[in-house]
């Protein structure tokens, strides 16, 4: 399983350790990242995904999981989580239609 974001696409960076001294030895950074479990109100499903905790804030902070993936660009998604944004797509554009 890699270590990145299923939403954002935040992954492994890595960078130096810089002691007093000045010596300086390579590091990774690692993102927070979740197990969670996010509902698509527009599907009525559960789907357990593998975030980072500062993706979990935007979530929230953008009303949910369909709001959220409907706004993300596709080039940060993984594959389940594009599939995913593709079927929101599709069944808001459907309720559209029908109303």
């Amino acid at each position: 399983m890699s270590r990145a974001c299923e939403l954002t696409g935040k992954a492994v960076q890595s960078g130096n350790n810089v002691s007093h001294a000045n010596n300086k030895t390579r590091r990774r950074f690692l993102p927070n990242l979740c197990s969670v479990t996010l509902i698509s109100d527009s599907l009525g499903q559960r789907y357990r995904l593998r975030i980072s905790a500062n993706a979990l804030r935007t979530v929230e902070h953008r009303g949910g999981l369909d709001a959220f993936l409907l706004k993300a660009s596709e080039d940060d998604l993984s594959q389940r989580a594009r599939l995913l944004k593709r079927q929101i797509a599709k069944k808001v554009a459907s309720a559209d239609a029908a109303a």
